[in-house]
């Protein structure tokens, strides 16, 4: 019995000491996910950085742009260029002026980036009541907390999401936990190719994927190098252990 209040008291102190650790405010620390792409060995599920884009076109294109990627960049995520030609065509790109001095657009190619959703940055501030939303290309680069706290976000706002005038929305992995973006994902807003079933868990699960591919998309060709060349350097340090030998044999006798 007192062996456990014992153990009880300490937890009790190691969770106190954590909360007074953290600012208050500061986001939720989300639950760690298994991710494919991640260690040192790890490679990008193509199947879901190809359903994640599928998310990202229909649910987050109309507000965030991600204007460090272009469409033959489609290629690696085991898209052929008949398909990325035809996946570049289903956008429009700003084409310079006409006569009238009205912007024109044009079907994208393979070597245009993917286009804003906004004219400008004050198109983009008045449509989104004076918020600016990034841009995704390097999201996972900067965002504090990784995949595991973008996917915590997209599903923090809970069955009845919470709005304050001026706040924003409740989100426990939000910085303050709120953020002005209403929650994104709502499930069966896509129809996934390969059959799987777009809930919002798989939704938040596979555009994360493809956001992380945005943010490193030749990470695996790097990794595939690297390997590679770990393997050579074996190859030629066994390979001079045994030249070693056998001339340190001549010496010896």
């Amino acid at each position: 019995m007192m062996v456990r209040r014992f153990v009880a008291a300490g937890a009790g102190l190691l969770w106190a000491y954590a909360a007074m650790a953290q600012p208050a405010g500061a986001p939720a620390h989300p639950t760690r996910q298994q991710w494919s792409f991640t260690g040192a060995l790890g490679h990008f599920d193509l199947a879901a950085v190809q359903r994640g884009y599928a998310v990202f076109a229909g649910s987050c294109a109309s507000c965030h742009s991600l204007s460090q990627l272009h469409f033959s960049d489609f290629a690696g995520m085991g898209l052929q260029p008949a398909e990325v030609a035809a996946l570049a065509a289903a956008w429009q790109v700003p084409d310079g002026l006409d006569a009238e001095g009205r912007l024109r657009h044009r079907s994208a190619r393979p070597d245009d980036a993917l286009p804003s959703p906004y004219s400008g940055p004050e198109a983009a501030l008045a449509a989104n009541q004076g918020v600016l939303p990034p841009d995704l290309s390097r999201i996972l680069q900067v965002y504090p907390g990784g995949p595991d706290r973008l996917y915590g976000l997209l599903l923090g706002y809970g069955p009845q999401p919470v709005r304050l005038i001026g706040r924003g929305f409740s989100n426990p992995y939000a910085i303050g936990h709120f953020t002005a973006m209403p929650p994104p994902l709502h499930g069966n807003e896509v129809k996934y190719a390969d059959g799987t079933v777009p809930d919002v868990q798989a939704e938040a699960r596979d555009v994360t994927t493809f956001l992380a591919w945005v943010s490193a998309p030749h990470l695996d060709q790097r990794r595939r190098l690297g390997v590679g060349a770990g393997l050579y350097l074996c190859f030629l340090a066994v390979l001079f252990v045994i030249l070693n030998r056998r001339l340190r044999s001549d010496v010896r006798k």
